[in-house]
């Protein structure tokens, strides 16, 4: 019983969100350049279907290999600054300042140094995903107890024994909640790039509809959007359950 309402719930909620978004933008007389009906949204994307996969396919690609960026670098850099109060001091302070920058601002950037190509939508998805791995990383090498450091030293583990057998399996947990966190954050960061400059992906087909003036056809790559963001996340969540310390609770 338990299992069915897992599942029913949900269903039950958004089944319940879209006949609101039917038959409230009908019943309400909302014109369809502001918001078409669900149902012309899904006539849409049916109808540019073939296109909406390859676009997605493209985007998805542009994520998939971003996050991967992101996530060696936030790795190395966390570690880094961890091990290191040099890189504390100064590389940590630099990180946090240009995360605090408005990221589209630096997407023009990105075509500029990296071209119209796949790299410069990597160099975006990176620039949105690559902080909360650096400070997930950081935040979990630091939560170590000292106790349980001290013991290691004692038994006469060597610095990397206690970081390999200590503390990085104590910062997984936090390092998989900053994956949960910089995967969406990948999403948007490779359709920033797509707005900026592509010829592929689901961000330029958003801006091909409102050259267009098809408000059915962006709404429809919204919902993509959306769904890719989601099965994305829910990846990294299936992932995390195989951490044995979380008891597949997460």
């Amino acid at each position: 019983m338990r299992k069915v309402r897992t599942w029913l719930e949900p269903l039950i909620f958004f089944t319940a969100l879209a006949l609101l978004w039917e038959f409230g933008a009908r019943g309400f007389g909302v014109r369809r350049y502001l918001l078409p009906p669900l149902s012309d949204v899904a006539a849409a994307g049916w109808s540019l279907r073939e296109e909406i996969i390859a676009d997605a396919w493209v985007t998805s690609l542009e994520v998939v290999a971003g996050f991967a960026v992101a996530v060696l670098g936030g790795v190395v850099l966390g570690v880094l600054i961890h091990f290191s109060n040099f890189a504390r001091r100064t590389v940590y302070p630099l990180v946090a300042a240009l995360q605090s920058m408005p990221k589209i601002a630096l997407a023009p950037l990105m075509i500029v140094w990296f071209g119209y190509g796949f790299a410069s939508k990597i160099a975006a998805t990176f620039l949105f995903a690559f902080f909360p791995i650096v400070v997930s990383t950081l935040g979990g090498l630091s939560s170590t107890p000292q106790s349980l450091d001290e013991h290691f030293r004692a038994l006469g583990a060597s610095r990397l024994d206690a970081f390999w057998r200590l503390r990085a399996p104590a910062a997984l947990p936090s390092f998989v909640d900053g994956l949960k966190i910089a995967m969406p954050l990948a999403v948007i960061g490779a359709i920033v790039g797509e707005f900026v400059g592509a010829e592929k992906g689901l961000g330029h087909l958003m801006l091909f509809a409102t050259a267009n003036g098809r408000t059915d056809v962006m709404f429809a790559a919204i919902v993509v959007i959306t769904l890719l963001a989601v099965a994305f996340y829910w990846l990294v969540e299936l992932a995390s359950r195989l951490v044995w310390w979380r008891g597949g609770n997460v």
